[in-house]
């Protein structure tokens, strides 16, 4: 039962990092590259695995921070 809490942190960090860089990332390129940007498939696809990358990362570095301060046990 205890992995499935760390789980479930985990999830919700990725999601809550998720929604932060995509509201960030989305006004960033509406503004740098014009409304246009994100209607190309391959500009879609670099927006998207970059978000990606960015909240696996945040994520991975939030649970190793959480687990060296003693909040979680994994």
């Amino acid at each position: 039962m205890d992995k499935i809490w760390v789980l479930a942190i985990a999830l919700l960090i990725f999601m809550v990092l998720s929604f932060f860089f995509y509201r960030s990332l989305k006004n960033y390129t509406s503004t740098a590259f014009g409304k246009r940007w994100l209607t190309l498939w391959g500009n879609k696809l670099y927006f998207w695995q970059s978000l990606l990358f960015s909240s696996i990362a945040g994520t991975v570095l939030i649970m190793f921070l959480l687990k060296w301060l003693d909040v979680l046990s994994f």
